[in-house]
């Protein structure tokens, strides 16, 4: 008897790789990133913003409105859908990684690693899923240049700030490309290595601020948060109202409905998400239960989304946890890209975070829940608060800005090389600075739009086309 059997495809070599992103040069010239023109038949911006806001809490959408209302950087990091339909006219490689899909400069930051260990890496993924590696970067370059103009740097030292990240992250993925895969994967940014890699291009005066944002994140704990968000009443511990913002839950559910039926079932909702979570991090869970729950607002674009923050008590009143539960719609590159693989957009978040920070909150999970309008809504949960700190960026000047940019720029090509093709992206990009000078055209191009929106979303304001709440 003879038997036949099928060659095993053959993967492809780092040659073919490296062929491969030469190639996508002929499809999308580096110079080609420079263009920007928004097409004319695209929908208004303050139409797409409008809606996102048809599935957000009614009451709390002038809030969003108040906050991006601001100034041109806060408009910027709200507006996450009408980029992601202007970056979808613009060149592609054809190179996907695990995008991001909001990857500007405010979502990066410090936390915990679960060793204990300050580490920095991207900390929103609310709108990740596979796309264009180059969505990312341009996102990421524009808000430099946006928060360049903010604090107002003149045009020569923005460009030198954008510049700066874009070379950061060619080198990074060069780099990266030449690595083992194992070697990319370990990679990590541990605030001590960044202080001793960047201490010597700040000054003294930027060294004592680093120190003291590191110290401060050290003190965003559960334990804190318990002190700034709870105290004792009605024979326990319970979350301080502070509406609109924080609201207890008791108040939301509304009239009617019986106290302790509703925490039976948010306490069946803590449950189903508990079987997201490895055995031991849910041996970990059982040592808690849950104390109490509110509606929290966050963000500036998230602002409008249903967004909890649980209390839940392990051994004492000095063993709390609190529990960030936040609502997942589809990412905003879902409509330019491709749907989602997964069924629940909480756990969408859950991967892509998990594919690429290099470690992430012990606590992270999914589930889906049915509100009390009647409604089904995925969610996904992380520590409140578990040393998290973010950086400053309005008091930052050009250098610091610079040394800011490229951390951010390696991170992002780090999470990049992960989840993609670190050897076709490095070919693609080279070794000179085209692709650098081109973002950076761009950059400046899209920050120009980005004012006229922002003006426009202020206009609309004024004549009461748009609700707004400021100071919120």
């Amino acid at each position: 008897m003879t038997t036949t059997t099928t060659p095993t495809p053959q993967a492809p070599t780092r040659a073919d790789r490296a062929a491969e992103g030469k190639a996508a040069r002929a499809a999308a010239p580096r110079s080609s990133h420079a263009e920007f023109t928004r097409d004319p038949v695209r929908v208004d911006p303050l139409a797409l913003l409008a809606r996102q806001d048809a599935t957000r809490v009614p009451e709390l959408v002038p809030i969003r409105y108040g906050r991006m209302a601001v100034s041109p950087f806060t408009y910027f990091r709200g507006a996450a859908l009408p980029m992601a339909a202007d970056l979808a006219t613009t060149p592609r490689t054809g190179l996907t990684v695990q995008a991001c899909g909001d990857a500007h400069l405010l979502n990066f930051g410090m936390f915990a690693s679960p060793e204990r260990r300050l580490v920095f890496d991207i900390n929103d993924f609310d709108e990740t899923l596979p796309g264009p590696w180059e969505w990312d970067v341009k996102r990421l370059a524009t808000s430099l240049e946006i928060a360049a103009r903010d604090n107002g740097h003149p045009p020569r030292d923005r460009r030198a700030v954008v510049l700066a990240c874009v070379a950061e992250y060619r080198r990074a993925m060069r780099e990266f490309a030449a690595s083992t895969a194992l070697d990319v994967w370990y990679a990590h940014a541990d605030v001590e290595s960044v202080r001793a890699a960047y201490a010597g291009r700040l000054g003294a005066a930027r060294r004592r601020k680093l120190a003291h944002n590191v110290a401060k994140a050290r003190t965003r704990t559960n334990l804190g948060a318990l002190r700034r968000f709870a105290e004792a009443r009605d024979g326990g511990l319970r979350i301080l109202p502070d509406p609109p913002l924080i609201v207890p839950i008791d108040d939301v559910a509304g009239e009617g409905q019986d106290r302790e039926e509703v925490h039976r079932q948010l306490t069946g909702v803590v449950k189903a998400y508990r079987a997201t979570l490895e055995p031991e991090r849910r041996a970990l869970l059982d040592r808690y239960r849950m104390v109490d729950i509110a509606r929290k607002v966050v963000g500036v674009g998230s602002v409008g989304t249903r967004c909890w923050m649980v209390l839940l008590l392990g051994n004492d009143e000095h063993d709390p946890l609190f529990l960030q539960a936040k609502e997942s719609g589809a990412s905003v590159l879902a409509e330019f890209t491709a749907p989602s693989r997964f069924g629940n957009e909480g756990r969408r978040v859950v991967v892509g975070q998990r594919l690429m920070q290099t470690v992430s909150d012990i606590f992270l999970g999914w589930v889906r829940v049915e509100g009390f309008d009647g409604r089904t809504r995925d969610f996904y949960l992380r520590q409140l608060r578990d040393w998290k700190g973010s950086a400053e960026t309005e008091s930052m000047n050009p250098a610091v800005l610079r040394v800011y940019g490229r951390l951010c720029a390696w991170t992002l090509a780090r999470a990049h090389a992960r989840t993609g093709d670190a050897v076709a992206i490095g070919a693609y990009l080279g070794s000179g600075a085209t692709f650098d000078e081109a973002v950076a055209d761009f950059a400046a191009a899209y920050a120009d739009q980005n004012e006229r929106d922002h003006a426009a979303l202020v206009a609309a304001i004024a004549e009461g086309r748009v609700d707004a709440v400021a100071g919120q």
